[in-house]
């Protein structure tokens, strides 16, 4: 064919024959529009996967360099460059942890802790009312659930403070006692009669002794009171309240009554054990860590507190003599406080309860002293704070004439006079004091 020359034309036959078969084409075609949105979705789809998957083989690659780079580097660079990251690390840690803290200490966090702690404790001592007048049988149960909570929970905050040889003291090793009799040994008379003696003797005089508080916010103290309290009660509903307990527990089978003097001795044998436990895990085996001030006891902490009387007698005596003079009055104590349990509450349901009712009255009146001391001394502080305000403003207005003071409202001294000078009140004389104002103040921290 030529240069330039163009191709024939094909017959008009032919030609209306081909665009009536395209046109055919076009419409079966346009019947997949759908397929070719589906296409173009995965396309741009398929095409962002590309471009994240060079991404990160563009990541790995400069890895691998830095990687190479850094094994071509003299043993000492390498050295160096690993504390500088190691170094970063901590610093990151450390940060992050203080943050943590924080957080935790913040005033938000610290009052949901404490309305926790509220409503467990009030839904606790709720529950316990209704189980012991519907379902004595459950108390049992109700001691150790609340057990399994509040113990560990103890042992991880006494642990962060380095208080944790605390939890070496007669109570904790009591309560294990309890567990183990209603758990493992329900037959024991032995083990039933010292710890019926050790919870109704030492652990619930401690409520007196330790002066324990009910104070529902304070989850420390909500512990401590559970340990203390819970543990008579306990053994209170086995031996007067709990329906036939000689199928559950059948050590009550053997112990109609009690013998006073075995009683004395079975109790006085279980805690012979863990004063000489106690003495040879801490004050021998710890000694070192105890005196240099690392760790705290209940002997060192009664020891450096002067101003109750077992810290002030154990102070008058030679320091050679006073760890055996501690132990040995722990165990006059402990001997003392099972007698009212040896001669009495064993046998009498009635003398139980208003035992019971007495330890608990007391809890409940050092809470409320609690409440009212510490919140009335941070209501003070407050008022003083507010005097003291109240005394800058005026001296920084000191140069306002007469008229301006005037109308600036009462100055320090008639603010201090409030607290005790008369106001008029709907037509009457009253006054008011500091403690009609305490509603007004934030009381949902204690001191």
């Amino acid at each position: 064919m030529p240069s330039g020359s163009r191709p024939p034309s094909p017959p008009f036959g032919k030609t209306f024959e081909r665009f009536v078969r395209d046109e055919l084409t076009a419409e079966w075609a346009s019947a997949f529009t759908l397929l070719d949105t589906v296409e173009t979705y995965f396309d741009s789809h398929v095409d962002l996967l590309q471009r994240k998957l060079q991404k990160h083989s563009d990541r790995l690659k400069l890895k691998a360099e830095e990687t190479f780079k850094i094994k071509d580097l003299s043993g000492d660079l390498l050295a160096e460059n690993f504390d500088r990251e190691f170094k970063n690390f901590k610093l990151k840690l450390s940060t992050r942890m203080t943050t943590l803290a924080a957080s935790w200490q913040s005033a938000k966090v610290v009052r949901t802790r404490e309305k926790v702690s509220f409503f467990f404790g009030v839904m606790t001592l709720l529950f316990s009312a209704l189980m012991f007048g519907m379902s004595p049988q459950w108390i049992h149960i109700a001691y150790t659930i609340q057990g399994c909570y509040l113990l560990p929970l103890r042992y991880y905050q006494y642990k962060k403070r380095a208080w944790h040889y605390f939890l070496f003291d007669l109570c904790y090793y009591v309560t294990i006692l309890n567990f183990i009799f209603i758990w493992f040994l329900p037959s024991s008379p032995a083990l039933f009669v010292a710890c019926y003696c050790l919870s109704h003797g030492s652990l619930a005089s401690a409520v007196i002794t330790w002066r324990n508080s009910l104070v529902f916010h304070d989850q420390d103290k909500v512990t401590s009171l559970y340990v203390h309290i819970y543990a008579p009660f306990t053994f209170t509903v086995i031996r007067h309240f709990y329906p036939n307990a000689e199928q559950r527990f059948p050590a009550l089978i053997e112990l109609p009554h009690l013998q006073p003097i075995r009683a004395l001795f079975l109790s006085g044998g279980i805690y012979m054990i863990w004063q000489f436990l106690y003495w040879k895990f801490l004050l021998v085996d710890r000694r070192a860590k105890i005196q240099s001030g690392q760790r705290t006891t209940s002997f060192s902490f009664l020891l450096n507190d002067k101003r109750g009387v077992i810290g002030r007698s154990l102070s008058s005596v030679p320091p050679s003599y006073r760890e055996a003079a501690f132990m040995g009055g722990q165990l006059i104590y402990a001997v003392l406080t099972e007698l009212p349990a040896v001669f009495l509450l064993y046998d009498s349901s009635i003398w139980s309860g208003a035992f019971l009712i007495l330890i608990f009255s007391v809890s409940v009146w050092n809470g409320g002293g609690f409440y009212i001391e510490v919140f009335g001394r941070k209501f003070e502080r407050e008022l003083e704070a507010l005097r003291k305000e109240l005394a800058e403003s005026t001296a920084r207005s000191g140069h306002s004439t007469p008229e301006q003071r005037t109308s600036q409202g009462p100055n320090e001294a008639e603010f201090s006079s409030m607290g005790s000078s008369p106001i008029m009140v709907g037509g009457d004389l009253q006054s008011i004091t500091p403690l009609e104002l305490s509603p007004k103040m934030d009381t949902k921290k204690d001191l």
